[in-house]
């Protein structure tokens, strides 16, 4: 006997993750988990909604976004502003930083370690550092 097909496990696989998190695991919601985790990667909404209904899904644009930040409110993934122009959903929740490709807008994973800072100024009074966000802007050497 098989088992279950590919894209049904991958499915049920995301629908898990979304309930462990307190989300209603609707169809709409599973198909965009199972987009954007089927592996480290950063989409913009607009990526997202171009892959879903080229897969033939019906979705609209507002459901898109409000499911994108309904994930990244439960820690599923990260929105991130790069350059203003929009905003990128990271499926690597995991600490890290980026480099952004100015020409197409790539980014892609800098590991913590490959990064070093010799000194942070000190928060002020009754605040402590929660976390630093390094862009690294690339562009093409003239």
């Amino acid at each position: 006997m098989k088992g279950p097909a590919p894209h049904a496990h991958a499915a049920a696989s995301c629908a898990h993750k979304l309930e462990a998190l307190g989300i209603r695991p609707t169809a709409q919601r599973v198909q965009i988990a199972e987009l954007l985790l089927s592996a480290p990667q950063h989409l913009s909404a607009e990526q997202i909604l171009a892959s879903l209904r080229a897969a033939g899904a019906r979705v609209s644009k507002a459901t898109v976004y409000n499911t994108l930040n309904l994930f990244a409110a439960h820690g599923l993934i990260r929105q991130l502003t790069v350059d203003g122009s929009r905003a990128w959903f990271d499926s690597n929740v995991v600490p890290h930083y980026h480099f952004h490709d100015e020409d197409t807008g790539a980014l892609m994973d800098v590991a913590v370690p490959e990064v070093e800072f010799s000194r942070l100024p000190p928060p002020p009074p009754g605040m402590e550092v929660a976390g630093i966000d390094l862009v690294i802007r690339l562009r093409k050497k003239l």
